[in-house]
């Protein structure tokens, strides 16, 4: 909770930390890698770097944060935290991180601020940081110690590398040692590490999209330029040995017998696979609509796969391509052009706009925010907005 002392100081100076604080995480991080460089060594993407969305994702947290904080006493906002603590135990955040991360962002913030900023102002801001930071901590203290193994990396040989559509390719892996193995939920991810050509190695999440439980496997879109898509896809053999982590993530099929929706996009469809092969291995009884919007239909990675699971449970199957299809609906994915069962839960992944475009027509349509949850591949620059 914070304090009496720095809640009237928060609020005071929140428009104006708010509207420099992006300012302020791009020279954080020039500072913090100027001090660290092996940051970017196997932890920090450079590729999320470049493109600003890690600097966006960051400020946008902190000034969620405080505004919770300052409009909520007495609570914390738990999705964003869930969120983020469940991105840092798959990169193998550490306490001790939390130390190094608050000398430079404080760093940077005096020097952007350092007109206006006073020993109280740093001070109440120092509450706000340490009360996230603690919050995130217990968070990962908690989801490491409910995996099987006290690890962060373990290193599974890939056993199958099938082509999945016209631009992704799905990995299969299987244990390389004799790591007990966390069962994964359907819907989680895992965070793979590969060394690129130059030596230096990166770290991306990947949601399983096949069978989960004891098993590993995950399908990957190759991205123009990108950096560890390119690796995988041109780089990893059946044999090669991959390192990865535990799995991790918030959004997975929750327990119950109420309708559920899947809708993606593009490979966004590897989560909704996940969780709808899931339903079809236990023959579920619940209703199941399955959504599916793509460019063409051999561009659809997972089409197989999904179109089978359907079958098995008898899943109402929607799809919608730029290219028209006889079997499809030409154009984008609307949900005003879908009955929609009452009481749904919504599992929503792919590109951002498409995800904003059908999260606000499902509320239109009835179905609650609480119902309705998301995955993002990288930094979550929405949840921060």
């Amino acid at each position: 909770m914070l304090s009496e002392k720095s809640r009237p100081i928060i609020k005071a100076t929140l428009p104006l930390v708010g509207s420099r604080i992006g300012t302020i995480t791009v020279d954080f991080y020039n500072r913090l890698f100027t001090a660290h460089p092996e940051l970017l060594d196997g932890l920090f993407s450079r590729s999320n770097q470049r493109s600003g969305d890690q600097q966006r994702a960051l400020a946008g947290s902190i000034a969620a944060f405080a505004t919770h904080v300052i409009n909520n006493p007495g609570t914390l906002p738990e999705t964003v935290l869930s969120r983020i603590a469940h991105k840092h135990a798959s990169l193998g955040i550490s306490e001790d991180q939390y130390g190094v991360v608050y000398e430079h962002l404080f760093a940077a913030i005096a020097a952007d601020l350092a007109e206006v900023i006073t020993p109280e102002i740093a001070e109440a801001w120092t509450e706000v940081y340490w009360l996230m930071a603690d919050a995130l901590i217990k968070l990962e203290k908690d989801l490491y110690a409910s995996q099987s193994n006290g690890k962060m990396w373990m290193p599974w040989r890939v056993t199958a590398k099938d082509p999945a559509g016209t631009d992704a390719m799905t990995f299969t892996l299987e244990p390389a040692d004799d790591t007990p193995v966390t069962a994964a939920k359907p819907g989680q991810y895992v965070s793979v590490k590969v060394q690129l050509p130059d030596g230096l190695r990166q770290v991306r999440q990947y949601s399983l999209s096949g069978d989960t439980g004891t098993s590993r496997v995950f399908t990957t879109k190759l991205n123009d330029g990108g950096e560890v898509s390119t690796a995988l896809h041109t780089g990893v053999e059946p044999g090669d040995i991959l390192e990865i982590s535990n799995p991790y993530g918030e959004i997975f099929l929750k327990e119950g017998d109420g309708p559920v929706i899947l809708a993606s996009a593009g490979i966004g469809c590897t989560p909704a696979a996940s969780i709808l092969r899931a339903l079809a291995q236990t023959g579920t009884g619940r209703q199941v609509m399955v959504l599916h919007a793509e460019k063409t239909m051999d561009n659809w990675a997972l089409r197989g796969q999904m179109t089978a699971d359907a079958a098995k449970i008898n899943a109402d199957l929607k799809l919608w391509l730029e290219t028209p299809h006889a079997s499809a609906s030409h154009g984008f994915m609307s949900l005003r052009e879908v009955d929609l069962p009452a009481d749904a839960s919504l599992y929503l992944c792919g590109p951002l706009p498409f995800m904003k475009k059908i999260r606000d027509e499902a509320i239109d349509a009835g179905i609650p925010a609480t119902r309705i949850h998301y995955e993002v591949f990288g930094p979550d620059v929405w949840l921060a907005n």
